[in-house]
């Protein structure tokens, strides 16, 4: 650990700070220990899940090449005042075979790269199967980052869901800490705020954070320039707005997931699940800016999912929609509709981003420094298709170049995950998943 380390934080801890503040106070700029030192870099990870494939014809753009400008689609114009910091790459095909369906392998292949383990669960027609036998990229990462105390945070990484149903298998399950070790995102904002800030017993009663750690701030504000105290205040108060949404929301029935129906294959999302996504990708930026963890992943619902998004009028089960045949225009416009509103869930993501600064960089915001991955188990749903998965990419953790779309033609997921790990500083490794899909190495997308 360096000396520059190790003042900054006993120069925090000899003005006892509480827990609660000191990561975000470490990057401030103002807050220096003995000599003025600008923060390391922070490169983060947020892998965000959709499910069912999506429409290609409506996803890839009409051009594709390294010096063509990227155009987008309709279908993801809320992504348009990101388009510079977006990329969309094509021709990135998950080539892991074996046991388990294509939903299985698409959903529990997706983040690892290698085969499903032998198990007893059935999948639609296909062999049984259990659970992946590796270790996802986002935990690969975690793992790279935990390992050295400059990138080492208090949870090293964060699984938020978004009405993920309450079963355990391998189409509900991406993030894998290493084989059959599946880790379940929590979907219940209130549970998540618990676990990152602690909060009140009496959820009805709201204790705020804020005010338990009021001193704190009062303590180092002679310490601050006025826009450094102007940034934790904001952050604080964003803290506090949390709470206060959280705890009310607790209190209505209609935020309780519903019973399932008799249908076993219709699924009943909550209607507030869209107010239930904001609340949790505003923990998942603040987890971020407070530097309680550098890798997160945003899992919307799961593989083969029926959810029907009566917010968007529609009733149809979302996986029986992705069935409907090419020319079905109703199911289409429906599919629209859905793949836009993800497409919005991200932009939302990537502008809560991109308008907090950076702490200690003058400049920068927390989306300069992050790396967003969209994808999906799917290339298309009526046709179970592991090719061309639709991977879309926002941010500059990751130092890609950025405002273009990509054509690989048949390349192996595992060599996108390692341009990732590589562009994280995970330089060292050298295969990812099934060796076999390694071949070539990382694609190339500086």
């Amino acid at each position: 650990m360096s000396t520059a380390f190790e003042s900054r934080r006993r120069f925090l801890r000899d003005l006892g700070v509480g827990a609660a503040t000191m990561p975000f106070l470490a990057g401030l700029t103002s807050l220096r220990a003995e000599e003025s030192i600008a923060p390391q870099r922070r490169k983060r990870l947020v892998v965000m899940f959709s499910p069912n494939g999506t429409l290609p014809d409506e996803f890839w753009p009409d051009e594709f090449g390294d010096q063509t400008p990227l155009k987008l689609k309709p279908m993801l114009q809320a992504l348009e005042p990101f388009r510079e910091q977006t990329l969309i790459l094509k021709g990135i095909d998950n080539k892991v075979r074996g046991d388990g369906d294509n939903h299985m392998r698409g959903m529990s292949c997706l983040l690892t790269a290698t085969e499903l383990n032998p198990g007893n669960i059935q999948g639609g027609g296909h062999t049984p199967a259990g659970w992946a036998g590796g270790i996802s990229i986002d935990q690969e990462v975690r793992r790279f980052f935990q390992s050295d105390d400059r990138t080492k945070t208090r949870f090293g990484s964060l699984e938020f869901g978004v009405a993920v149903p309450n079963r355990a298998d391998p189409w509900t399950r991406m993030c894998y800490a290493g084989s059959d070790r599946p880790i379940a995102p929590i979907d219940d904002p209130g549970q998540m705020f618990e676990k990152l800030y602690g909060g009140a017993q009496d959820r009805q009663t709201v204790a705020s954070v804020l005010d338990r750690i009021g001193d704190d701030l009062a303590r180092v504000s002679s310490k601050l320039s006025s826009a450094d105290r102007s940034l934790l205040q904001e952050h604080l108060e964003s803290v506090r707005k949390l709470e206060i949404d959280i705890a009310a929301a607790s209190g209505e029935t209609q935020l309780l997931h519903p019973e399932p129906e008799i249908d076993p294959n219709i699924e009943l999302v909550n209607d507030n699940t869209p107010e239930i996504s904001r609340m949790q990708i505003e923990l998942l930026v603040n987890a971020l800016a407070n530097d309680m963890t550098r890798v997160a992943s945003l899992q919307f619902m799961r593989s083969v999912g029926q959810a029907r998004m009566r917010w968007l009028d529609i009733q149809d089960g979302h996986h029986s929609l992705s069935h409907e045949p090419d020319g079905n225009e109703q199911a289409h416009a429906k599919l629209m509709r859905i793949n836009q509103w993800f497409a919005g869930e991200l932009a939302f993501l990537a502008k809560r981003l991109a308008e907090t600064p950076e702490p200690g960089r003058p400049g920068e915001s927390l989306l300069d420094n992050t790396q967003i991955v969209w994808l999906n188990e799917l290339g298309k749903g009526n046709s179970h298709t592991l090719d061309n998965i639709p991977f879309l990419l926002v941010g500059g953790g990751a130092d890609f170049r950025t405002g273009r779309a990509l054509d690989f033609d048949g390349a192996a997921h595992n060599r996108l995950w390692l341009a990732l790990a590589h562009g994280l500083g995970h330089r060292d490794l050298q295969t990812f998943g099934s060796a076999a899909y390694c071949e070539g190495g990382a694609i190339d997308l500086g």
